[in-house]
């Protein structure tokens, strides 16, 4: 635990005031850890995320305690639990945070209870958003599982990587109802990946009301330069029209002859297949959108 909150109190100091989201452990499928193997034959639907912790509480309570001690005196901590299946999960986990909330409290450090979320990346989320949003204070998407566990295609395996499609109908289509339906229970959700860190779907997911944008530093530029120069009816105007389409290789060409069109050609990147493409790592900053001419982003 000590270990830990060391780790914990270092980023959460080093973005102070600003608020510093950490996910609970989050192993099993692509994630591993050398000290904690997690052998299974069908990994990506096994083990792993929130059953991992669930299943081993007292991981999760030394974990939330560390976290917990670490915020004392910032308060700029958020919590987000990964790859939850139902609202089971959320309502256990909810119980052992605020068990670790009170324990802290009586042994005398000064905190208080962080906002939590959680991950939406697994199908049977995304018909439960309005639910898990009730429960909790935000949500927010993982989108390259997301569209994995859609499509049905594991993007690390090279005979079906070409399958993989940000751009999928299915994929723009289920972000589109997650935003909507968070919102429609006063909750805010953002969205990390693939998409969120390109140009074009960054554009779409500001279309959709994705409230921040999460993405490796090496994007934020080309996002930040797009969305501080487009219009909010642009924007919808091009998601409605890609909304209607069935192919997500006419759907990529038809954003990237948009952005074109808008003066942003530098920004698009030639049609790449699936196997050339890598997830994006989290970046601890958020791109915030608002308003309709969207505002400038701070790093």
């Amino acid at each position: 635990e000590q270990e830990q909150r060391v780790y914990y109190r270092e980023q959460l100091e080093a973005f102070a005031p600003a608020d510093v989201t950490m996910r609970t452990l989050d192993v099993g499928g692509d994630k591993a850890l050398s000290y904690f193997p997690i052998s299974e034959e069908n990994p990506f639907l096994g083990w792993r995320g929130i059953r991992v912790t669930l299943d081993h509480p007292e991981i999760f309570l030394v974990q939330v305690r560390a976290m917990l001690k670490a915020s004392s005196g910032l308060d700029n901590l958020r919590i987000m639990l990964p790859m939850v299946s139902n609202v089971s999960e959320v309502e256990e986990a909810l119980h052992l945070i605020y068990r670790v909330y009170h324990e802290v409290l009586e042994e005398g450090y000064k905190v208080v209870m962080p906002p939590v979320g959680v991950m939406i990346e697994i199908p049977a989320a995304v018909y439960q958003v309005r639910e898990l949003a009730e429960r909790v204070d935000f949500i927010s998407v993982g989108s390259n599982d997301l569209t994995q566990y859609l499509l049905a295609v594991d993007r690390n395996n090279p005979r079906v990587a070409s399958l993989y499609h940000s751009y999928h109908p299915a994929v723009l289509q289920a972000l589109c109802q997650i935003a909507q339906d968070a919102h429609d229970v006063g909750k805010p959700v953002s969205i990390c990946g693939e998409l969120a860190g390109d140009p074009g779907g960054a554009v779409l997911l500001t279309a959709m009301g994705y409230d921040a944008l999460s993405m490796n530093a090496a994007s934020l530029s080309k996002v930040k330069s797009i969305i501080r120069s487009i219009t909010m009816t642009m924007a919808r105007d091009l998601l409605a029209e890609v909304l209607t389409m069935d192919s997500p290789h006419v759907i990529r060409s038809t954003v990237e002859m948009a952005l074109r069109n808008a003066g942003f050609g530098r920004y698009v990147r030639p049609e790449r297949g699936g196997a050339g493409r890598v997830a994006m790592a989290r970046a601890p900053s958020e791109i915030a959108m608002a308003e309709q001419g969207v505002p400038p982003v701070e790093q």
